[in-house]
């Protein structure tokens, strides 16, 4: 593997390629550290001392940005606005045909498609810049905090703040294309990887300081036994033969070939988890919406969200989190892949399953196969997601927890396509894989 990377960096071609992906990382990280303009560098850094517990979508977007978003620093943001756009893009092409048909014209239309979803980053990332500017000023992002995060609460300041980090995002999602058109491997995924991996080192040595070496090498025995279960399912998939019958074209014979269309047992990759979480945190958020003022008692609903829905160790909570990322996964899945769709373009080319006629039957057959093989992988979702809510339950160590739900499943997928990249330009000069 160690000499296979150096033949990598010894190829002129991809010595470049690796070198400006690296490069392009260091400034992505580096601007996780900037704090925007009108921000209290030294406030911030006190109140994260005193906020070391920071649950649901907080969680969630603070991973996506490598710890940028509490510190607010330009890019507080992160790839998050840009994964939102692109998921919504991608949903959107259900209902509305205008998008189907562009997704079907191929890569002139999906460049199309792929300007609507900068455009909608950059609105997202104005919306969520002036949430995040709100939530700074107003103390709910850092609760325990009494010190200003925004000292200056002019409209000017907040004005400059808010379009600081809009740029932010604007310009990391510029970054993550430059990856993907002149680097290795795709760009979105490798900023996302790089923020995830970022706040390892420090998680495992706060489980170090505060739990002691019996916990801290448990939890790496588990986070090791978690990603040989990635690995293994995120590799794992039925191959369904398909036989192209043989055609004459001119005084040409094309077809007869045999291939496989392959299906993961995890279709829907880390978007079913990402779609609970978010509407796991919804009732959360209502709730403190409607808070009481002095001197009222609180609403029955109100408080039976705030015991149950709002705590990641509660068996409401792990349960309604298990159930939906099974549903989500269905609807995602059923979303992406369409067996009608493949069935019509097996049938246009000559191609069949053997032993299943071309039409209505193939599409059929795929959608048992299809749902059937969809359920362990929803439940593999499940279980990998609940990881870090069981060791809060076990040994309390949720906030400091890597080894599981979206940060494992990311960095495992990620890091498998990058290498498989590298290795198959590797290949293509006569040189040894890294995969042996």
């Amino acid at each position: 593997m160690l000499s296979a990377f150096g033949r990598a960096f010894r190829t002129p071609d991809l010595r470049r390629k690796l070198l400006f992906t690296l490069g392009i990382i260091t400034i992505f990280r580096l601007g996780a550290f900037i704090p925007s303009p009108g921000v209290s560098y030294q406030n911030v850094q006190q109140c994260l001392s005193s906020n070391q517990d920071q649950g649901g979508l907080y969680q969630l977007v603070n991973l996506f940005s490598g710890g940028a978003l509490l510190q607010v620093s330009i890019f507080a943001l992160g790839i998050m606005p840009y994964i939102t756009a692109s998921i919504i893009v991608q949903l959107l092409r259900v209902v509305i045909p205008r998008f189907q048909q562009l997704y079907d014209e191929g890569a002139s239309g999906q460049s199309k498609l792929t300007q609507y979803t900068r455009y909608l980053t950059i609105a997202l990332g104005l919306l969520n810049a002036t949430t995040l500017v709100s939530l700074a000023r107003s103390g709910q992002l850092l609760p325990n905090c009494q010190l200003p995060i925004i000292p200056d609460t002019s409209i000017i300041a907040t004005i400059l703040v808010v379009i600081t980090l809009t740029a932010g995002t604007g310009l990391i999602m510029w970054m993550g294309e430059l990856v993907t058109e002149k680097g290795v491997g795709n760009g979105m995924s490798l900023l996302i990887f790089t923020s995830i991996a970022a706040g390892f080192p420090t998680s495992l040595g706060a489980i170090w300081n505060s739990k002691g070496p019996g916990t801290f090498f448990t939890v790496l025995a588990i986070g090791l036994v978690t990603v040989a279960l990635v690995v293994f399912v995120e590799q794992s998939q039925r191959r369904i033969p398909v036989q192209y019958a043989k055609r004459m074209i001119g005084r040409r014979t094309v077809g007869g070939t045999s291939t496989y269309i392959p299906i993961k047992v995890n279709m829907a990759g880390v978007v079913p988890v990402i779609f609970a979480s978010s509407m796991l945190y919804l009732p959360g958020l209502i709730a403190q919406f409607n808070q009481p003022k002095a001197g009222e008692s609180i609403a029955p609903w109100v408080e039976w969200i705030n015991n149950n829905l709002t705590k990641g160790d509660h068996p409401i909570y792990m349960a309604l989190y298990f159930v939906m990322i099974v549903f989500f996964t269905y609807f995602y899945v059923a979303i992406t892949f369409n067996p009608e769709e493949v069935s019509d373009n097996m049938k246009k080319y000559g191609g069949f399953i053997p032993g299943i006629r071309a039409g209505k039957p193939t599409a059929d057959y795929l959608q048992y196969v299809l749902s059937r093989i969809t359920l362990p992988g929803a439940f593999y979702l499940g279980f990998v997601a609940l990881i870090p809510l069981v060791a809060l339950v076990l040994i309390s160590a949720n906030q400091n927890f890597p080894f599981g739900g979206t940060s494992i499943l990311i960095m495992v997928g990620v890091g498998l396509e990058t290498v498989k990249q590298i290795d198959a330009q590797l290949q293509q000069r006569h040189y040894e894989g890294l995969l042996r």
